[in-house]
């Protein structure tokens, strides 16, 4: 039985205001864990629609480097088979978008180009196990997904941390309309992800969902049933979540809420 509550829900009129707002809530939750320990660990989502949270980070960041020299980072899925320099790899995108900007204690990277993901899965999970994990910065894909945990391989009660997927359709084609890749074939087929219990498991949730192709995975993952149909619900099994949308992928749940 899961508890059933929503998560906190911020509305923005822009995108930029949005990302600006997850951003000081998302280091505020750093500061709280820092406040009794040396170091706070975190785990970061990547994706275009993530953008403007990563702005706003760097923008935190470069006024409190002293922070962010006791973070410990950790991204929450790849693709297998894509190297680092690859421009699409997450790693990549995490550089680009943060790190090359920002001073951190260390970054832990799944290596996407392993030779077995299988035993890739299995370190990156030691190093996950190893101590709690403070924040989480997530958004939720248009099929509901959280990380690569697409409704086929979703798993409330998966017994690995990180494990090897087969992305489905809908997830491989958000690819391509993100403007990632150029079409579906190029699209890797695999990836590595962490599970549902990581998130389950972590202090505290801060999701980013911007965009008008968000707003009925938005809608879905604040009033369906909780389910693996829409991972996007685990948030409201989870006691320390804040949802930061914009009007576009608000409007649908504002909607039934209004016909409710």
């Amino acid at each position: 039985m899961f508890k059933d509550q929503l998560p906190g829900i911020e509305i923005h009129e822009t995108r930029r205001a949005m990302g600006a707002s997850a951003a000081r809530h998302f280091v505020s939750k750093l500061e709280t864990a820092l406040k009794t320990k040396a170091r706070a660990r975190i785990i970061l989502g990547c994706a275009p629609s993530q953008d403007e949270f990563f702005a706003g980070l760097v923008q935190e960041a470069q006024a409190h480097p002293a922070l962010w020299a006791r973070v410990e980072v950790f991204h929450m899925d790849d693709y297998v088979g894509l190297p680092e320099s690859h421009p699409e790899s997450f790693r990549t995108y995490l550089r680009k978008h943060l790190l090359d900007h920002v001073k951190v204690a260390a970054f832990n990277l799944i290596r996407g180009e392993a030779a077995s993901p299988y035993d890739e899965a299995r370190r990156y999970s030691a190093l996950l196990a190893a101590a709690p994990i403070d924040v989480i910065g997530m958004g939720i894909g248009e099929n509901g997904h959280i990380a690569f945990n697409d409704p086929p391989v979703a798993d409330f009660a998966d017994p690995a941390l990180v494990k090897v997927v087969e992305m489905d359709g809908a997830c491989r084609q958000q690819q391509v309309n993100d403007g990632c890749f150029p079409d579906l074939a190029a699209v890797p087929k695999l990836a590595l992800t962490i599970t549902l219990p990581v998130f389950s498991q972590a202090t505290s949730l801060c999701c980013v969902v911007p965009g008008p192709r968000k707003a009925q995975a938005v809608r879905n993952s604040l009033l369906d049933p909780i389910g693996t149909n829409c991972p996007g619900t685990l948030l409201r099994t989870h006691a320390d979540a804040r949802l930061f949308l914009d009007r576009d992928s608000s409007a649908r749940y504002l909607d039934s809420k209004t016909k409710a």
